[in-house]
């Protein structure tokens, strides 16, 4: 059974940053596209990035775009998500996600991490 585990969220003051991890298990065989959303209370899930199988192509929303990095490590089964200049209206719970085809769609994504809360204070 697939499992994704997200960790590295917290609490950080604007223009601060913070890194996000999200370590998939359960499988073998040829990596998934991974995405990065994020769920604001109140708001729809939204996309904020997403990188492919082999790490050379990567999508960013516009919002994000310029401070976020969305990065791999195969050998680890990890991707990460790389926040800076970090501000209030990133607060949020963001997950990660696996799908068979980059998009910035969720419902292209068929497996979910629980989650981990991101809270920027101006």
């Amino acid at each position: 059974q697939v499992q994704l585990v997200e960790s590295g969220g917290g609490q950080v003051q604007a223009g601060g940053s913070l890194r996000l991890s999200c370590v998939e298990s359960g499988r073998t065989g040829s990596p998934y596209v991974m995405g990065w959303f994020r769920q604001a209370p109140g708001k729809d899930r939204e996309f904020v990035g997403a990188i492919n199988r082999s790490g050379g192509i990567k999508e960013y929303a516009a919002s994000v775009k310029g401070r976020f990095t969305v990065s791999r490590d195969k050998r680890k089964n990890t991707v990460y998500l790389e926040m800076n200049n970090l501000k209030p209206e990133d607060t949020a719970v963001y997950f990660c996600a696996a799908a068979e085809f980059i998009s910035r769609d969720s419902r292209e994504y068929f497996y979910w991490g629980q989650g981990t809360q991101v809270t920027v204070s101006s």
